[in-house]
């Protein structure tokens, strides 16, 4: 496996240990097939950083440790990739640590992890519980910046949230369904992908207090603990359509929106407005098949930038700025997609 990298370079970029990553270099028996890929994908992360880098700045390692469904992580990989290169000469060198479920003390032992290795900041989308509170915590006391992304721990050590108003989002939603349904009865499917996410619980509290003031017409039938798998989302979903005949809406706030399209298919009943999330790859497919009407979306590069500013401001690179605004939220149809 040839490569110009250290072996502690590779180990960090893989989240491993150098004795294993040397045992994978040197295709020593009883590896695991996962680790050794995990060592491959490390190299050829680390051979992107390297292109492109012929002018030399300042290096900040940084790892980006996330609970979310694969479709979200991978757009949100492709977004610190295409931002780390524009603020050449200064390096950022990315870290992954993706899942689509934790439980909190995993979340919390691979913070403590991190922070006993060393880095530069943690970029944190992650549920608002105690164990990952404590966590942080332990992370801003050894002076290392945390960074929210897309949820928020507001009441946490963090240095600063990167992301979008979501009580506005959820308020954006309960307007384009409430002026659908001015002149007829309606019932919204909510999908929750967990209420452990401080995030996705502001959406729902804006979407029902614009629906409780202006439409309180329209009815609501929540579902949560799907985590925005397909599965486990299309189960509720169904189990929830086969309860409340009534519904005939959906805003989905946590994903799973095929799983929830199959079921409105599966008992032959029409979901007349669908208001999703993020232009993931799948929500760009069904927005422009026309089986979801609105995708509420944000720039995750703007997110990013953000991100990258508020470390070099904690490291002392960048002058502190203040303030920092909340990314904007659009409402994208089919006919004005952004040029992702």
């Amino acid at each position: 496996m040839a490569h110009p990298f250290l072996v502690k370079d590779i180990a960090f970029q893989a989240g491993l240990s150098t004795a294993t990553v040397d045992r994978v270099l040197n295709g020593r028996q009883g590896v695991r097939a996962q680790t050794v890929a995990r060592v491959k994908a490390a190299i050829r992360e680390l051979e992107k950083q390297q292109a492109g880098m012929e002018v030399q700045g300042r290096k900040y390692a940084i790892d980006v440790v996330m609970e979310a469904p694969d479709r979200f992580t991978e757009a949100v990989r492709r977004a610190f990739e295409s931002e780390a290169t524009t603020f050449v000469p200064t390096v950022f060198r990315c870290r992954f640590h993706f899942a689509e479920t934790m439980r909190p003390q995993e979340i919390a032992q691979l913070l403590d992890r991190i922070r006993l290795r060393g880095t530069d900041g943690v970029v944190l989308k992650a549920p608002d519980v105690p164990e990952v509170i404590g966590a942080v915590a332990r992370l801003a006391s050894a002076g290392i910046a945390v960074i929210t992304l897309v949820t928020d721990l507001p009441h946490s050590a963090r240095t600063a949230y990167a992301g979008a108003d979501n009580r506005a989002a959820g308020e954006t939603a309960a307007y384009l369904i409430g002026e659908r349904f001015t002149a007829q009865p309606a019932t919204v499917l909510v999908t929750i992908s967990s209420s452990r996410f401080r995030g996705e619980e502001e959406r729902e509290i804006g979407f029902r207090r614009i629906l409780r003031e202006r439409y309180a017409h329209i009815g609501v039938v929540e579902i949560s603990e799907g985590f925005g798998r397909n599965e486990e989302t299309g189960a509720l979903a169904l189990d929830a359509l086969a309860r409340h005949p009534e519904i005939n809406a959906a805003y989905s706030i946590g994903g799973g929106n095929r799983a929830v399209l199959a079921a409105f298919r599966q008992l032959e009943r029409a979901c007349t407005l669908f208001v999703a999330h993020d232009l993931d790859q799948d929500n760009l497919e069904l927005l422009k098949a026309g089986n979801v009407h609105f995708v509420l979306h944000h720039d995750l590069k703007a997110d990013v930038r953000t991100t990258f500013r508020a470390i070099m401001e904690r490291r002392g690179a960048l002058a502190r700025s203040g303030s920092r605004r909340l990314s904007a939220v659009e409402v994208i149809t089919p006919y004005n997609l952004p040029r992702l």
